[in-house]
């Protein structure tokens, strides 16, 4: 539970004559910070800018709708994301499982249920819950779902969160699944950035904004109180402050199989360091965990949670990346009791990628040498028991599915080629079974995956996985799209995307998913190394990748393309301008861009923990160095990029995209531009965006790698 609204933000959804002459630029453009021409476009609903957007949208999609394979790959795509036989995915509320579906006659969306048996068959007998299409009609809205918490052990009562246009910010409302319907006169928290959680049947734990000075510089709430039915949020009561230089403040109630409860407040100082406490009859008390601590939740009636940094508590040490068990009790030093538990140690290749609590199990999908497994942990005399799941060789593995009302587990199974299975088992029970499996999307019977690494900058070895045609000529001649994400400890796996599959692989393409530093492939480690002042390692890593695939004659930078989004959207602005000659294309998508500014830009200033801050001279003149939009220089040779933003995106915003194409075109330099005005962080708020936004992608990409 690592901050439910920042978790988030790192969401989900893709040389060196340059080099030379970043130490001249630092200083200057160090100095432009507040001599910016470009900052009307930060208006992100002004007359002047939207005007901007319209006429470039129009240019870049007259071009792009206007090649001969858009239609195709549109109809292509939207087939993929509409077909009626898709895995729903499953949620699990008590024993019954809940799905939220789109598609063409649910364009926003319905929420509905089944049992598990149903749910097991071909076609499920589903009961619809909420309607969000009429639910939009109804109140002249564009609802875009969130997600709702119906928390044990009644399961009966709901906070729906709905966003306008797939905004972070998100209404809050009380709903009531028996009679399917929102509760009249229920708990209504209006627009914002906020969480909030059931203390019991009537009372509410809210983080959100309470009026003046109650947010962060990230726009985040740091004030929590609580909230009884039939209050006013005038009459709510203050439980804890935070301040607002921290990131945010973020409570939360977890449970277990057995019916014990913890109240967790989390307080984070920064986008990785966090102060945990727990709310009692006696107030606010501190749990001594580490300040980088992954929590996932009760079971047994012990906190369990990953260590993100070498921690010792009760005589014990565990290494960075465990997977520990502690009791609330001892972390708050109101009573003796035993020592953390290890459930498991990770080795230098392997790392917990995901972690959920059954009624009497833990459940984790570990990964080694970024191929996954699945693990259930069972509390036993004098420690913790360990089985295994079936699975797959060389596949991704996710968990899909727990509660707390049993021990159900449904997971998914995939990999680049094979198509996702959906799974279900007993935790410590029956066996495993197969209960949906996706039909194949595209023809992978000519393609294979390799492995192989690359050698960085400093000397690191580097994974990535190529996707290609079995008869591919190892003659430079490959249309490649290399794509990475590098940050956050976000890990990139390899899954199976039907649209990249059709889109591109079907095509001829060749696809490299690229294991980078910042990531979380190899635990904190990995990450850790690319972090402020290191990320200079994470852009050559990539770099490393590109000069390995071109050295290896799979492609050449005349058929090499590089595609990544928000946090990837700035490693592929750098790329672009530090390593101009290694592409012919690059595909921007929801990109942080103009890094001496990012803090007073949407959320930015709660990534200062990933990035550093202007305010520290070091990291200012680092963030100078690398910013894309600081670094553009008149007269160099970059290929033409395609920008993908969305004016709804309330988390990076559009803003960086704008300024960086608007200095571009300042600069006489050429690029593709599209700025969706719904969708969020994902550019894309339903199906029918999703399905252009590729469309457009790869009809950009196919001209410029495949023409």
């Amino acid at each position: 539970m690592r901050l439910a609204l920042l978790a988030a933000a790192l969401a989900a959804f893709a040389f060196t004559a340059v080099a030379e002459t970043q130490a001249v630029t630092q200083s200057t453009a160090a100095q432009a910070a507040d001599d910016d021409p470009f900052l009307w476009l930060e208006e992100i609903h002004g007359a002047r800018a939207l005007a901007w957007v319209e006429k470039e949208n129009a240019r870049s999609l007259a071009l792009l709708k206007a090649d001969p394979r858009y239609e195709a790959f549109h109809a292509a795509a939207l087939k993929i994301l509409n077909a009626e036989d898709r895995i729903p995915a499953p949620e699990l509320i008590g024993s019954v499982v809940y799905n939220f579906w789109q598609d063409g006659a649910h364009v926003r969306g319905v929420w509905r249920r089944a049992s598990p048996a149903s749910y097991a068959q071909a076609e499920p007998a589903w009961e619809t819950v909420l309607d969000l299409d009429a639910l939009s009609g109804a109140e002249n809205a564009n609802w875009v779902w969130k997600g709702a918490n119906c928390p044990p052990p009644d399961y009966r009562r709901c906070l729906v969160q709905l966003s306008d246009g797939g905004e972070d910010a998100v209404s809050v409302r009380e709903f009531d699944l028996g009679s399917k319907a929102f509760v009249a006169g229920g708990f209504s928290l209006a627009r914002g950035k906020q969480t909030a959680d059931w203390l019991d049947d009537d009372t509410l734990i809210v983080a959100r904004d309470w009026g003046a000075g109650t947010t962060t510089a990230s726009g985040y709430p740091f004030v929590v109180k609580t909230l009884r039915r039939g209050e006013n949020l005038g009459q709510a009561k203050e439980v804890f402050r935070g301040t607002a230089e921290d990131v945010s403040v973020d409570p939360g109630v977890l449970h277990d199989g057995d019916g014990h409860r913890l109240a967790l407040i989390v307080r984070a100082t920064d986008f990785f360091h966090a102060e945990y406490y727990r709310l009692t009859d006696r107030g606010v008390e501190r749990l001594a965990l580490p300040q980088k601590t992954d929590v996932h939740g009760l079971a047994a009636g012990q906190l369990i949670f990953s260590v993100l940094e070498d921690w010792s508590f009760g005589g014990r040490a565990f290494k960075a990346g465990s997977l520990v068990a502690a009791s609330p009790d001892a972390l708050a030093g109101s009573a003796p009791a035993p020592p953390p538990a290890l459930l498991f140690e990770p080795g230098p290749r392997q790392s917990v990628e995901q972690t959920a609590v059954s009624a009497h199990h833990v459940v984790a999908a570990i990964y080694d040498n970024v191929r996954g497994g699945l693990s259930v942990f069972t509390p036993e005399a004098g420690g913790w028991g360990r089985s295994q799941a079936p699975t797959a060789a060389n596949a991704s593995v996710g968990i899909a599915a727990v509660s707390l009302a049993g021990d159900d587990i449904y997971y998914s199974v995939e990999s680049f080629l094979e198509p996702t299975r959906l799974w279900r088992a007993r935790a410590g029970g029956e066996a495993a079974t197969v209960v949906k499996a996706l039909p194949a999307r595209f023809d992978a019977s000519g393609d294979v995956v390799d492995q192989h690494e690359a050698v960085s900058s400093d000397g690191a070895k580097i994974p990535y996985f190529v996707v290609h045609p079995k008869d591919m000529a190892l003659d430079g001649g490959a249309p490649t799209l290399l794509y990475a994400y590098g940050g956050f400890q976000v890990s990139e796996l390899p899954t199976y995307s039907a649209v990249v599959g059709k889109l591109w692989l079907e095509r001829g393409g060749t696809y490299v998913l690229a294991n980078i530093r910042g990531g979380g492939e190899f635990g904190p480690a990995w990450h850790e190394a690319g972090l402020k002042t290191r990320r200079q390692r994470v852009f050559d890593d990539f770099a490393a990748v590109a000069k390995d695939l071109i050295a290896r004659k799979i492609t050449s930078p005349r058929r090499l393309g590089a595609q990544g989004g928000s946090n990837g959207g700035l490693l592929m602005g750098v790329e672009l301008v530090q390593h101009p000659e290694l592409w012919r294309a690059v595909d921007i998508e929801v990109p942080l861009l103009d890094m001496l500014r990012f803090e007073k830009i949407g959320a930015g200033a709660s990534w200062v923990g990933e990035y550093g801050s202007v305010a520290n001279r070091e990291e200012r003149d680092f963030l100078a160095s690398i910013s894309p939009y600081r670094n553009l220089r008149a007269g160099a040779l970059y290929p033409e990029p395609f920008f993908v933003t969305s004016t709804k995106d309330d988390r990076v915003t559009p803003v960086h995209a704008r300024k960086m194409a608007a200095r571009m075109q300042a600069l006489g330099l050429p690029f593709l531009y599209f700025e969706n005005t719904n969708g969020g962080h994902a550019a894309s708020a339903n199906l029918m965006e999703r399905a252009e936004r590729a469309a457009l992608e790869y009809a950009y990409l196919a001209r410029k790698l495949m023409d």
